[in-house]
């Protein structure tokens, strides 16, 4: 007997946090993503030579592309949130599907994408998953919006820095701001690729993809952002005199001065590299300040940090400092941060797809077949 069709699109739904630099992925109502991986994919740098050759897979995803590194060409398909190759986008959530085990025509999807994003990067995503993987159902979330049902939630202003992309979303009794998000293209990857340019001056040259990975490994040991910029760079030399030593895989030492707060101080000030963004903290009171003045004040009040960039040491106490250095005087800040960072939004997609009110929201097969693609952007938030 064939299930019907609104039985299976109320069952647990596969939740994907698709992120720039990692991918969270596991079914809706559980306590943690039951996967956590790089999202890039790779490809051999070199021919086998030893028997055995004609089975060597074409890409590896996951685990196998992180124990294999340095054979590998690495690529990311997610640049700054956007999917620039759908090919390995596909080849991942095809990754997803066979290490859980589970048949996409059995569960629906909550896809989450970064704020302001391409309609089209929505419109293509969805066709893979209905046409590709039959998927019954799919609603496709902004993260910052769910990282803050993950702190049980409805009214503040999240700031998510992940790898790709800084997005700012004001939300009001459940209500999303949209004229008042903010998003720029700078965030982790771009510190580790700042992080890789400081390393090279003092003579430490990265070159490869997989060399690039070991750089981010360095930043998230080492790296932290100066409370005050100015002071730190007043204790330079000491700095420098006193460095910290990084081992490398071969064994080779790496000693870290001033590189471990100015790769991050591009997240703050990025005009000091010739970059013509806001710094994080003036884009969060930008989007506040596009806010009714009646909400302004509840806005300060309720900062919610997300986005593993979010967790280098001392993020918060700079944010702090710059806030009540711009904001007006009297203004209340408060600003709440997670723990797990890095899993908030994957968080609040279970919980909110695990609500028995959510089971309107999914965009069915059906429907996307009959209506076409405007009605993915007539259901989101």
């Amino acid at each position: 007997m064939v299930e019907p069709f609104y039985d299976v699109i109320f069952k647990q739904a596969l939740v994907i946090d698709n992120g720039s630099g990692l991918i969270k992925a596991g079914l809706a109502g559980e306590e943690r993503p039951s996967l956590v991986f790089p999202s890039y994919v790779g490809r051999p740098k070199y021919k086998k030579v030893l028997p055995g050759s004609m089975h060597e897979p074409e890409y590896f995803v996951g685990s196998e592309a992180e124990q294999s590194r340095g054979l590998l060409k690495l690529k990311y398909p997610l640049e700054h949130g956007i999917v620039e190759n759908w090919t390995d986008m596909e080849n991942i959530w095809r990754y997803i599907y066979n290490q859980l085990g589970t048949m996409p025509q059995d569960h629906p999807v909550l896809l989450t994408e970064a704020p302001l994003n391409p309609y089209q990067n929505r419109e293509r995503a969805a066709e893979i998953f209905f046409e590709t993987f039959s998927v019954p159902g799919i609603f496709i979330a902004a993260q910052a919006v769910l990282s803050l049902y993950a702190s049980a939630a409805t009214t503040g202003v999240v700031l998510d820095c992940g790898d790709g992309v800084t997005h700012v979303v004001p939300v009001y009794d459940g209500f999303s701001l949209s004229h008042a998000t903010t998003r720029i293209d700078l965030a982790g990857r771009d510190v580790t690729e700042h992080l890789q340019l400081l390393l090279r001056r003092s003579g430490y040259i990265f070159n490869t993809s997989s060399e690039f990975e070991l750089v981010k490994q360095i930043k998230e040991k080492n790296c932290y952002v100066a409370t005050i910029y100015s002071s730190e760079d007043k204790f330079l030399d000491d700095s420098n005199k006193n460095p910290s030593t990084y081992l490398l895989p071969d064994g080779r030492p790496i000693n870290l001065g001033a590189e471990k707060y100015r790769a991050a101080e591009i997240l703050f000030s990025p005009d000091k590299v010739g970059l013509e963004y806001a710094g994080v903290q003036e884009c969060l009171i930008n989007s506040i300040q596009k806010a009714d003045i009646d909400l302004r004040k509840t806005l300060y009040s309720s900062i919610y940090l997300a986005g593993g960039t979010t967790m280098m040491p001392g993020f918060g106490e700079r944010l702090m400092s710059d806030l009540r250095r711009l904001s007006p005087k009297e203004m209340k800040i408060k600003i709440t941060v997670p723990p797990e960072r890095k899993l908030t939004c994957w968080l609040g997609g279970s919980i909110l797809s695990s609500l028995a009110a959510f089971k309107n929201m999914w965009i069915k097969k059906q429907q996307y077949e009959e209506e076409g693609k405007r009605i993915l952007h007539s259901r989101t938030f």
